[in-house]
């Protein structure tokens, strides 16, 4: 297929999922039509709950398979929208529409350079093209659920907005509850232990502490303290304060020793949400990280996290759109980003599955 028609095909279907609500959890719709998409292209399609994945015509299970992986679930759109987050519109050469950039252009523009290849012989990789749910809210019944149905996966790459530039790591991410318990008494008296004030301790050591490793790719740790709540009324020293820390992991510790560390620092009780949001990266001298090189494209190291964390085999980040356009309001995305991607793409896995 030309590459003109590859971007309009993009592009119509990139409107067609603005137009359809999308939250986490609540892909059904988009699922449906990515399905009924692939099957109007005599590609055969399968699904489980609203995971969506093909594979290339002459897939031969004795080669090695790369993943194209992007998602279709979208965040709630906020407050300060002023378009409809369901309308695609053009405006000066932008796509508005909720989950335009994050994460559609990224989907559609790996959807149509599955396109491209579908039908090719002698590839030396097979190709899987997945669109997933749940992402944005780090759910099991996402791309980590389908992974053993897809079969074995030498490499993916996963499509976010990141200006076609190859995030080669990614922070991991860990979310931790933590709990000071204190001494209840009368506010006008000198009784009582005030646990918002032990918290602020703790607070102060989350904010300033500074691990010994740091990642050559991703920099140090970051830990931000972000919801906190204590107290009853006004007159009563708070026996007991809640607070919860955003931690951005890196290779340099698993998740695991990240909590020992601040375990035997702080006087809370800590418990972390989950641990599988792991740190994740791929090696400088892989065959898909040195065709990118060669073709120009930067690289660097991610402090978001996205389903790379969940993928049990190397994986880079790469796709159309701007991650500072990433669930903000009368969200868009640029319609020659999306050729662009798409030919960046191509020319790619050119280098990799053609050679």
């Amino acid at each position: 297929m030309k590459s003109d028609a590859l971007t309009q095909k993009a592009i119509g279907l990139l409107k067609d999922l603005i137009a359809i609500p999308s939250l986490s959890k609540m892909e059904e719709g988009t699922a449906q039509l990515l399905e009924n998409f692939f099957s109007d292209q005599q590609i055969p399609v399968f699904r489980s709950q609203n995971n969506v994945w093909v594979k290339n015509q002459y897939f031969d299970p004795t080669k090695p398979s790369i993943l194209l992986n992007s998602h279709h679930d979208t965040v709630k759109p906020n407050a300060g929208y002023t378009l409809d987050p369901f309308t695609p519109s053009e405006a000066d050469g932008k796509l508005y529409g909720l989950g335009s950039n994050d994460a559609g252009g990224p989907l559609v523009a790996m959807i149509a350079t599955f396109l491209h290849f579908y039908d090719e012989q002698g590839l030396g990789y097979n190709l899987i093209l997945a669109a997933t749910a749940e992402e944005e809210i780090s759910g099991e019944q996402g791309v980590a659920s389908v992974l053993e149905n897809i079969g074995p996966v030498d490499f993916a790459i996963v499509g976010e907005p990141t200006l076609m530039q190859m995030a080669t790591a990614e922070k991991g991410l860990m979310v931790l509850d933590c709990v000071v318990k204190g001494k209840s008494g009368h506010a006008a008296r000198e009784e009582g232990e005030n646990a918002i004030y032990k918290a602020l301790e703790d607070i102060h050591w989350f904010k300033n502490f500074h691990f010994e490793k740091q990642s050559e790719q991703l920099g140090p740790i970051k830990m931000t303290a972000t919801i906190i709540e204590a107290g009853s009324q006004h007159n009563v020293v708070p026996d007991s304060c809640h607070f919860c820390v955003d931690v951005r992991t890196t290779d340099a510790y698993t998740n695991e020793e990240v909590l020992e560390i601040i375990q035997k620092s702080v006087q809370s009780e800590v418990n972390p949400r989950s641990f599988r949001l792991q740190s994740s990266s791929i090696a400088m001298d892989h065959p898909i990280v040195k065709a990118g090189v060669e073709l120009g494209i930067s690289t660097y190291g991610s402090p978001t996290t996205s389903d790379q964390a969940v993928m049990p085999f190397s994986s880079l980040k790469m796709g159309p759109g701007d991650s500072a356009r990433s669930h903000t309001a009368d969200e868009f995305i640029y319609v020659n980003e999306i050729e662009e991607g798409i030919g960046i793409y191509i020319n790619l896995l050119e280098k990799v599955i053609c050679r």
